[in-house]
């Protein structure tokens, strides 16, 4: 099982919705509450390409079974060299290295476009996502208390962070 890390096509978007649309409707992952469509997805994903940032997927046996991305942190000047990551697999590829391979190439790619430091914001009930980041060098720096509310319940935000420079 060769997993396989390219840039995303619009063709890729249908199996990157599956991922995205099963996280809203049933993880805390995205803090959204409906499913996006096809055309709310690539204007997302266009809107970060025309700014230079990578969108990337990874395939096995060309099966689209995760993405990930980078973009600006914030919108003010002084923050041009800090970028907010996001990582997704499909459930059915979580803890064969998807994630591993993803998000190695975003630091890569993230250090080669001159970042300095990469952010991370995680759902603090997600302890996976947050065990995961501190595996591959993030260190949690913050914890934001009722920063979202999905199914009728409060839910935190963890931070987390990696200096690429």
């Amino acid at each position: 099982m060769e997993i396989k890390i390219r840039p995303y096509k619009i063709d890729d978007c249908p199996f990157i919705l599956d991922i995205i649309n099963d996280q809203i409707l049933n993880g805390t992952a995205l803090y959204d509450y409906h499913s996006r469509t096809l055309e709310q997805q690539i204007a997302i994903f266009q809107e970060k390409l025309q700014k230079d940032f990578p969108v990337i997927v990874a395939t096995i046996a060309n099966e689209v079974v995760g993405f990930g991305y980078y973009s600006e942190f914030r919108f003010r000047e002084a923050y041009k060299f800090t970028v907010e990551h996001s990582v997704y697999a499909h459930k059915k590829a979580i803890g064969k290295g998807v994630g591993k391979a993803l998000l190695t190439e975003l630091i890569h790619l993230a250090m080669k476009q001159g970042m300095h430091t990469m952010i991370g914001v995680i759902d603090s009930e997600n302890l996976d996502s947050i065990t995961f980041h501190k595996k591959y060098g993030f260190e949690q720096v913050g914890f934001l208390k009722e920063t979202g509310f999905k199914f009728n319940r409060w839910l935190h935000s963890v931070l987390v962070q990696k200096m690429l420079t």
